[in-house]
């Protein structure tokens, strides 16, 4: 189990291509190859859990991880993470303390170390993102200058949050972010993720 301050910046990109190059450029290492996440996040039959902006994730990869985070600001978050045995196992006992599944959303993702930073690839089924990691705020946002990306654009909205607001904008029929559920759905523009004022970064 770990217990840390988990300081992270998120961007929506065009594509992964060129981001990929800029980290192996600048001397980055890939530290986990390209893996599908499955993610279920928990809440309680009111939501209170994510009106207080906290996270219940259950994942699962190459390994299964049960998660709680808390947010200190956009960019700062308390983090427990434990690793677990058995997926449904642990699913299963979340539900028998009563807390509900109320969003499964897949994702490839491909990790990178970059100096002291980790800088996450991620592919989900409507848009590209990269999220970059690290023990301060400062070098943070310095790995994120370092790979050509502006400050300014990051995104402080959750995929979840992100993904409710594709949902209401193209009154999509599912709940659930899966490859399947996009497969026969159009591309995702920014707008449609709320982002009226976005720069698409390539």
């Amino acid at each position: 189990m770990s217990s840390e301050r988990e300081i992270e910046a998120k961007f929506y990109l065009s594509q992964l291509n060129d981001i990929r190059k800029r980290v192996l450029d600048r001397g980055g290492h890939l530290l986990v190859p390209r893996l599908l996440e499955r993610n279920l996040r928990f809440d309680t039959p009111d939501g209170r859990l994510h009106a207080n902006h906290e996270v219940l994730r259950l994942r699962q990869d190459s390994r299964t991880t049960l998660t709680y985070k808390r947010s200190h600001s956009a960019e700062e978050r308390t983090e427990v993470e434990l690793e677990v045995d058995d997926f449904r196992t642990a699913r299963s006992l979340l539900q028998a303390l009563g807390y509900k599944v109320i969003f499964i959303y897949e994702k490839y993702r491909e990790t990178f170390t970059l100096v002291q930073a980790k800088v996450m690839l991620d592919e989900l089924p409507f848009g590209c993102f990269v999220e970059i990691e690290g023990p301060s705020l400062l070098e943070v946002e310095q790995a994120a200058i370092s790979l050509g990306l502006e400050w300014e654009d990051r995104i402080t909205s959750s995929y979840l949050d992100l993904f409710y607001t594709l949902r209401q904008h193209l009154n999509l029929p599912f709940a659930d972010a899966t490859f399947d559920n996009f497969a026969s759905c159009p591309t995702t523009e920014p707008t449609d993720l709320g982002l009226d004022d976005f720069r698409l970064i390539q």
